[in-house]
């Protein structure tokens, strides 16, 4: 048999495989973003979070273990949580500082669901409870710039960075994915902007991210608005669900 035609035949299986393996992903994404027992309130936020996008480039299938850190009321770890299905698990992590902000809107998602897969993790950020090599993917979501935020008088000391992102670090099985979404800053801005407006450039976060032992692979301007001068807080009127935000994703190398 010629060796160039059993090569190519390889190749289209190969490449059929991973189409229908990425079919396969995108039916159970949208599986589980149109169950009708999600709340009218978390299908609303779909239209300005793109968990379609977001959730799609984690790249995460049913039996993952996916850490969701500073998961605030768990709008992406019940979603997570029907993707990955019983033969997973979600840890849905706050500190107590994120408890105090989201505390009601947690307890009113836990008890209205029963999903045994999904796991309530409170921990502090000293020590986040990730067994080495545990996780099959993490993720930050709008709170990556918290790391540099220094507030101690609110409940919120400062981060060390280094640290922190070396427990997801290890906590990721080699390969594993970690994503952030978060708020652009101005170029330049690097992290200054962390106190006064919520927002970190972009670029500063894959240098520091980087530094740490992942790779950039993949990015997204899919919640992009050019529109946003980012000179202002996030949580004033007129800026508030409308930044620019940018979305990377890293594996551990």
């Amino acid at each position: 048999m010629n060796k160039t035609w059993i090569l190519m035949s390889f190749i289209l299986l190969t490449g059929c495989a991973a189409e229908n393996k990425s079919n396969q992903a995108d039916a159970i994404l949208e599986q589980a973003m149109t169950a009708n027992d999600r709340s009218s309130t978390d299908k609303q936020r779909d239209v300005r979070s793109r968990p379609d996008v977001t959730l799609a480039m984690l790249d995460i299938g049913p039996g993952d273990v996916v850490f969701d850190v500073f998961g605030g009321g768990g709008y992406y770890s019940e979603l997570i949580a029907r993707v990955v299905g019983e033969d997973g698990k979600v840890y849905l992590h706050n500190n107590q500082a994120y408890l105090n902000f989201v505390n009601q809107q947690l307890t009113d998602r836990m008890t209205g669901i029963s999903m045994p897969q999904l796991v309530q993790h409170d921990r502090e950020v000293e020590d986040l409870d990730m067994p080495p090599e545990s996780v099959d993917a993490a993720m930050i979501i709008m709170s990556y710039h918290d790391l540099f935020y220094d507030d101690p008088a609110n409940g919120w000391p400062q981060i060390d960075h280094g640290d922190f992102m070396r427990q997801i670090h290890r906590g990721l099985k080699k390969g594993g994915r970690f994503l952030i979404v978060d708020h652009q800053a101005n170029p330049g801005r690097g992290a200054m902007d962390t106190q006064s407006l919520h927002r970190i450039e972009k670029d500063f976060a894959v240098q520091r991210i980087e530094a740490i032992g992942f790779r950039l692979v993949a990015e997204s301007a899919v919640l992009a608005n050019p529109e946003d001068d980012k000179t202002t807080s996030v949580f004033a009127p007129e800026s508030r669900g409308k930044t620019d935000r940018f979305i990377l994703v890293f594996e551990k190398i």
